[in-house]
């Protein structure tokens, strides 16, 4: 009861907070599902349609680099509220004109906008968080993502992908989301975030972290930009298809806790090559059961749900490895090795896809899971274990989250790995 409570508590604080990702996050899963769908619709085809999707990762990235340099000069309201108007009606402008260029603009547009949303809410929810309860906080806020990307594909059922209805309700949510957000939020400093560690320097720090993370980029951007252009080509219906990426998500959502419990518990590096090998033989079921409907939802929930703790993961079991001082640097180094893995993974999908049909999704998908199985098997014959005792706390981090959720996740990964040694030692 007495930790009940203590949930509620720390919850009541950040509330308007939460609420109001998970409507940005309602409007943006749309938005993703819908680009495969209406991209069908308009026949584009598969390399035009990864070229719109890694134009978000674009985005993406340049908007995690540059948002904090916004931020310090006009302050994280201005910031919040020109990039909520900007990603709005970036959203409400696709229908408007059906060219995978313009597309691309508006994808680079999107992106550039929703991570500096992140950067900027993060920032806040850091703040409104202590050390006692930024574990909870955080934790909040990952399921709040993984419920509003999930909800978002039971929207899509409301409307017609070949209308413009779908996009204006996708920007409508992205519009109303600020309203608890502002109205909650109080002025914090400005958002600082670690300039990031240099990929040579990381990668001698954390050679299968820095390549797992880039190799799971590739990945997770798949999963996320081409699976509705995968259902659209197979000719599933657009239930099915916002069923099959819902499934990508739930199963995040499902299999998130008992990784994570086995991350603390055994050599991260064991835990890394049974994901990524679960990864790639769901990706074999995907790719031997055609176009069966049940059978490819199943391959999508593990395929997808072992993707987000695979992220978590590889930011853990690269801390291990480091000093409290260099995690901030390298949680930013690992941020952008992910995003720069996310804009390739789309592109080579895509060409695959454009030369041996719709299943080569299945073909990267298990090729890239199954490259993290061997290097990580590679890895264990280079470096001995660090000890269980002395690695780092887990805490599931999507791959969505800016460099500010990741450092202060970190940060509270390493604190809380210290409290249990000392009450360890002390007992």
């Amino acid at each position: 009861m007495a930790k009940r409570w203590a949930m509620f508590h720390v919850l009541s604080g950040v509330w308007a907070l939460l609420v109001g990702i998970l409507l940005i996050m309602l409007g943006n899963g749309m938005h993703f599902t819908l680009i495969g769908l209406r991209g069908g619709i308009e026949g584009f085809s598969a390399i035009e349609l990864a070229i719109v999707t890694s134009g978000y990762f674009m985005g993406f990235l340049s908007g995690a680099r540059l948002t904090p340099v916004m931020i310090r000069r006009v302050g994280h309201v201005r910031v919040f509220a020109a990039l909520g108007s900007f990603m709005s009606a970036g959203l409400i402008s696709f229908p408007l004109v059906a060219d995978p260029w313009v597309w691309t603009v508006l994808r680079v547009l999107v992106g550039f906008c929703m991570s500096g949303v992140y950067v900027t809410a993060e920032s806040w929810l850091n703040n409104a968080a202590t050390n006692e309860t930024r574990g909870k906080v955080l934790s909040a806020y990952m399921i709040a993502q993984t419920l509003g990307i999930i909800g978002a594909q039971g929207l899509l059922a409301l409307g017609d992908a070949g209308t413009s209805v779908l996009f204006i309700c996708a920007s409508i949510l992205v519009s109303v989301s600020f309203a608890p957000i502002l109205l909650s939020a109080t002025p914090v400093p400005a958002a600082e975030a670690a300039r990031p560690m240099p990929l040579r320097e990381l990668f001698l720090s954390s050679p299968l972290g820095t390549v797992g993370i880039f190799l799971l980029g590739n990945v997770y951007a798949t999963q996320s930009g081409m699976g509705a252009v995968f259902g659209t080509q197979i000719g599933l219906t657009a239930p099915q298809i916002a069923l099959f990426v819902a499934m990508l998500f739930a199963g995040a959502l499902v299999l998130q806790y008992p990784i994570g419990w086995l991350s603390d518990r055994m050599d991260r590096r064991k835990l890394i090559f049974g994901a990524a090998s679960l990864g790639a033989a769901s990706c074999a079921l995907g790719w031997i059961t055609g176009d069966n409907l049940w059978p490819l939802m199943a391959a999508s929930f593990l395929a997808g749900g072992v993707t987000t703790p695979l992220y978590a993961l590889f930011l853990a079991y690269t801390n291990d490895s480091l000093s409290a001082e260099d995690m901030p640097a390298a949680s930013g180094g690992l941020v952008f090795t992910f995003g720069l893995g996310a804009i390739a993974g789309p592109l080579l999908t895509g060409w695959v896809m454009q030369g041996l049909g719709p299943f080569g999704f299945w073909l990267v998908l298990g090729g890239t899971f199954g490259a993290i199985a061997v290097y990580a098997l590679y890895r264990m014959t280079q470096r001995a274990p660090v000890p269980v005792a002395e690695t780092e706390s887990y805490l599931g981090v999507l791959p969505t989250a800016s460099p500010v959720a990741v450092e202060a996740a970190g940060a509270w990964a390493a604190e809380k790995a210290e409290a249990d040694r000392e009450a360890d030692t002390q007992s």
